[in-house]
């Protein structure tokens, strides 16, 4: 039966979701984690499920995709059909065809795990290199370092703080009270923890969002800030052990994250945290 694609509905949300948890292996290419969706769930469940795309074949889902941006499609296969000719043909097609509702005309980008052969395809067709990725991986086999920072479980009672610390790490972001309530009752924080990191004088400094994606899973980082009042001392390896630590108690087998490899103090404080890099990972974009 030949693969086809999908836009799935709220109600079917959870076997994109599903699959997604089961392709997280250690040792494997790093691609869409169940996390990324539960972040972008900030924008409410209706408007995740219209980012969604999925693929299948005999019923079964075989790829799933997030449109992070318009323009940006974030890709994860099953482990065991990244090197499927059909599958990949059928992706390619579909990432390609602005009819099909994919991607649009234009410059447009898609991440997709480094060995699977939908990236020879897409080259072939004149797609190139782009932005540069550098994916980072703690095992968790081991008992974490405790951080340097008195850190709390974000609830209700301290979303306003989560809320303000995410503001003032990133410039451009667009988080509210409204949407980290929408994320924290979307059915994927379940499996997530939002922490919040507190300096000695009581200050709110650093935040980071961890999701599990079941035991003997890597579970992912997204994101995690620093406040730009109060960097450079630290807070950064503290708050990222804090995640590693949440992780470790929700039986992941390892914390996993991903920043841009331009990020070079965000690389340095994922390593000085004891996370190792891993090979530099790139978008595929067509001119």
């Amino acid at each position: 039966m030949a693969t086809a694609l999908e836009a799935p509905g709220v109600d079917q949300l959870r076997s994109a979701v599903a699959a997604l948890a089961a392709w997280q292996r250690d040792g494997g290419p790093m691609q869409l984690h169940p996390g990324d969706l539960g972040w972008f769930w900030r924008f409410g469940e209706e408007q995740t499920a219209a980012a969604v795309r999925t693929w299948r074949r005999d019923g079964q889902v075989v790829a799933v995709g997030l449109l992070d941006s318009a323009d940006v499609l974030r890709l994860a296969i099953a482990p065991q059909l990244q090197r499927d000719a059909e599958v990949a043909q059928r992706l390619v097609d579909d990432l390609s065809t602005p009819q099909r509702g994919v991607l649009p005309e234009g410059r447009v980008a898609v991440e997709a795990p480094i060995g699977a052969v939908v990236r020879d395809l897409l080259a072939m067709r004149g797609w190139q290199a782009d932005e540069a990725w550098t994916p980072l991986s703690r095992d968790l086999s081991r008992p974490v370092e405790g951080p340097a920072l008195r850190v709390e479980v974000v609830g209700v009672d301290l979303a306003d703080a989560r809320v303000a610390v995410q503001r003032a790490s990133f410039d451009n972001s667009t988080f509210t009270r409204d949407r980290w309530r929408a994320m924290a009752a979307g059915m994927l924080y379940a499996n997530a923890r939002c922490l919040l990191g507190y300096d000695h004088g009581g200050h709110p400094v650093a935040a980071v969002t961890v999701w599990s994606a079941g035991p003997e899973r890597p579970g992912l980082i997204e994101p995690m800030g620093v406040h730009r009042d109060h960097r450079g001392r630290g807070h950064g390896k503290a708050i990222t052990l804090a995640a590693a630590a949440a992780l470790q108690a929700m039986g992941s087998s390892s914390a996993i994250v991903v920043t841009p490899s331009s990020n070079v103090a965000g690389v340095a404080t994922y390593r000085s945290a004891g996370f190792q890099p891993l090979s530099a990972a790139f978008d595929l974009r067509r001119a």
